[in-house]
């Protein structure tokens, strides 16, 4: 991906005006539609979505969310009409004429809506969106709501994905200035429309630094990979430390850039080795070095137990869920 911003606006169609629609017009559509609709849909982790849809009563959709949410085939007339002309417009339903199926899910935090890909997230250019999302978000709004940051707050969400961390960050701190990064084109079109059927305005830059964003920053978020992927892709694999390198190098990016009195919310997790939390001792050395504060906890001490039995993690006891809050004194 090129190192260099390409800084992406998105800007609604005004109702009436004579100009061709976009795929991102018919999305953005979708998602106000679905909204007025009172459409909502919690995803859960793959291996609780492969269970659900596995089941023998499963095969072929049965109402909206069976579709929008399930990512199950559907026999025509299952959707309302107006919902499929708007994921044909958005040339959102696969080629399968008999049942079809929606290449995007829809789902539901906090009030907004948000796309995504579809199950199985097998795409090179998958957008991601599950569990960590959630907890995440929940994150950066207690931080940002028990510690707000100076008006007009300077805030960019790094690896933004779907555009959780930047819609958050900016519905906690009204009038903040919000950025969003992204090394996958594909998660930066879903995220400006996220944020446009948010109605928050972010500016979003396909980039793997910050050297494109001007200043200094006053919030960063950023919920990184920290699995390896086998195939070493770019956007899903942590890197090295088991899965930690691009989290602490990620962090390392912020502190460089952050404000007197700025922070750096991060939401990842860390292998653990022979009971010791190597990325918990990078990040202290880190904010160390810098005369920064941080605060470290875990927030589930057990997760993705399966990646234990690959070949990658024969020497880690357990992958831990953590959150790091590294802040640069006023």
């Amino acid at each position: 991906m090129p190192e260099a911003a390409a800084t992406l606006r998105y800007s609604t169609v005004p109702q009436g005006a004579s100009v061709r629609r976009t795929e991102d017009d018919a999305l953005l559509d979708l998602l106000r539609l679905l909204r007025d609709k009172g459409y909502q849909f919690v995803t859960p982790t793959p291996a609780t979505h492969a269970r659900v849809v596995a089941r023998p009563d499963r095969r072929l959709a049965r109402s909206l969310i069976d579709v929008l949410g399930w990512s199950l085939p559907y026999l025509r007339g299952t959707l309302g009409r107006d919902v499929e002309t708007l994921l044909r417009q958005a040339a959102m339903l696969s080629e399968n004429a008999a049942a079809p199926r929606s290449r995007v899910r829809v789902s539901s935090l906090h009030g907004d809506l948000f796309l995504h890909s579809a199950f199985p997230t097998t795409e090179p250019d998958a957008v991601f969106f599950g569990p960590d999302s959630y907890r995440f978000a929940d994150l950066i709004r207690a931080e940002l709501t028990d510690r707000p940051p100076c008006p007009g707050a300077r805030i960019v969400d790094i690896g933004t994905g779907s555009g959780v961390g930047a819609i958050v960050a900016a519905r906690a701190c009204p009038g903040a200035r919000v950025r969003m990064t992204d090394v996958n084109p594909a998660a930066l079109r879903l995220a400006r429309i996220n944020a446009s059927a948010a109605e928050v305005a972010a500016e979003a830059f396909e980039c793997a630094t910050l050297e494109p964003i001007q200043g200094e920053i006053d919030v960063v978020t950023a919920n990184p990979p920290f699995i390896i992927d086998s195939q070493s892709r770019l956007y899903r694999d942590g890197g090295g430390m088991h899965g930690g390198q691009v989290s602490l190098d990620m962090a390392r990016m912020a502190l460089e850039r952050l404000a007197p009195g700025g922070r750096l919310i991060l939401y990842t997790g860390s292998a653990i080795v022979d009971g010791e939390d190597a990325l918990k001792h990078a990040l202290s050395r880190e904010a160390r070095l810098r005369g920064f504060d941080m605060r470290y906890r875990e927030l589930d001490p057990d997760i993705f137990g399966e990646e234990l039995e690959t070949e990658a993690y024969q020497a880690v006891d357990r992958i831990a869920l953590i959150a790091a809050v590294i802040a640069r004194p006023d």
